[in-house]
């Protein structure tokens, strides 16, 4: 799989805490909105952090034992929601910042979740089939006491799919005694999935990309995109972009990318990454490249679609993009925010870029509680309407209180989650 790019800092350095991050971003909307420090306080730790130490067969008859964390941020809107990584990087910090954004993320799109986010430190890479369905089915028992349609509905994340999801709710459904298709998003449509889910989060970075671009003055027609990450979310982009007049001049994926000036076929590439697994020979570029020299193009819009950490203070002047859609969760430190709006550069945070993920996962679930499921063209006209709805909701904040987008999102997102935590009052 070729799902995403490293988590370190592309420059070299020590990658940043995701939790620290993610607990700045927050910190700097609480003052922005004049939280009561109490409210604050308990917005800016997780509510419940879940590890689980498990032991799996593998095909040559050893027994290996994984570490898998499942962490819920805050429930007061609703229940929790989230997806689950398989990566060699995971840790608890990453979940649980994750986990945060996920918060966020639900509460931009006024969507009735709070946050959660899981993962196995694992490298799927190097195992099988069903290595991964004893892995996947081991971990899904172990966090049964979290997970279900009305607590913590789980999701595709890094390195997990629709068939992760299926081994998911089989699993808790045969503890139950009867199908729970509602226990995940994400999943086959076959068992209960929704039309248009895989292709949501992607639309939903396009979807955005174009409010920003109305609102910037950008035609799409002269404007080059380069898109680091080349999993689900990255791809499907990709290919919408060009559907929409778009030329898409790099791409990148965990070994590297790929780089023509004068576009690239994004159907080809697709094509070529099923194939062999990466974008790294496809005949149509004019060279290859890294992922960190990628960030750095003279292109008009930049997507960082990979993991966390990849534009920082270090690299952040030699960004040349006028626009960043992050389709990946947390790419961009604070240190890079502050560099890019000192120099105009207009970021669409990852809570509302990516945001057609869950979103779409919600459509999925209440089509799951009624039994009745819609067709994709009334989905994606759904999801269309909510994004460019909580963009104009983004960019008004944004105006409002001086700031950028990221903190016209976060101070939309967390007031609603501060009025929710505060009027359900401190149990007991």
């Amino acid at each position: 799989m070729d799902n995403s790019v490293s988590t370190a800092s592309t420059t070299g350095g020590a990658p940043a805490n995701p939790f620290i991050t993610a607990q700045r971003q927050f910190d700097q909307a609480a003052a922005i909105l004049h939280l009561d420090p109490g409210l604050a306080g308990i917005l800016r730790e997780v509510r419940r952090e879940f590890t689980v130490h498990f032991p799996v067969r593998m095909d040559d008859g050893s027994i290996r034992v994984f570490t898998g964390y499942r962490c819920q941020h805050n429930v007061a809107r609703g229940p929790a929601k989230g997806g689950i990584r398989y990566h060699p990087q995971v840790s608890l910090d990453e979940v649980k910042a994750l986990s945060m954004w996920m918060t966020w993320k639900c509460a931009v799109t006024n969507i009735p979740y709070g946050g959660a986010k899981g993962g196995i430190i694992c490298d799927p890479i190097h195992m099988s089939q069903k290595e991964l369905e004893r892995m996947t089915r081991r971990f899904a028992s172990e966090i049964s006491i979290l997970i279900g349609p009305e607590s913590d509905i789980p999701a595709p994340d890094v390195n997990t799919n629709a068939q992760t999801m299926a081994w998911i709710m089989d699993t808790i459904s045969m503890a139950k005694g009867y199908s729970v298709p509602a226990t995940v998003t994400g999943k086959p449509i076959s068992i209960g999935g929704s039309e248009g889910r895989n292709e949501a989060t992607g639309r939903g970075v396009v979807v955005t990309t174009m409010e920003a671009c109305k609102r910037l003055g950008l035609d799409p027609a002269e404007s080059t995109i380069a898109v680091q990450g080349f999993g689900n979310v990255g791809s499907i982009a990709a290919e919408l972009f060009v559907d929409l007049g778009f030329k898409v001049v790099a791409v990148s994926g965990s070994l590297g990318g790929i780089y023509n000036p004068d576009g690239l076929d994004i159907a080809g590439v697709i094509e070529h990454h099923n194939r062999t697994g990466h974008v790294d020979g496809f005949p149509g570029s004019r060279q290859a490249i890294s992922n960190s020299a990628l960030l750095e193009l003279p292109v008009t819009i930049l997507v960082p679609s990979g993991l966390e950490n990849q534009l920082t203070g270090e690299n952040a002047d030699r960004v040349q993009a006028k626009l960043i859609a992050e389709g990946a969760n947390g790419p961009t430190t604070p240190e890079a925010d502050d560099v890019f709006q000192q120099r105009g550069v207009t970021v669409i945070p990852d809570i509302l870029a990516n945001a057609g993920g869950v979103t779409v996962s919600y459509f999925e679930w209440v089509q799951d509680l009624q039994s009745f499921f819609w067709e994709e063209k009334e989905i994606n006209e759904r999801l269309t309407r909510i994004l460019q709805r909580s963009y104009q909701e983004t960019d008004d904040l944004a105006k409002e209180h001086h700031t950028n987008l990221r903190m016209g999102a976060y101070c939309l997102a967390v007031k609603r989650v501060a009025d929710a935590t505060s009027i359900r009052g401190i149990y007991p």
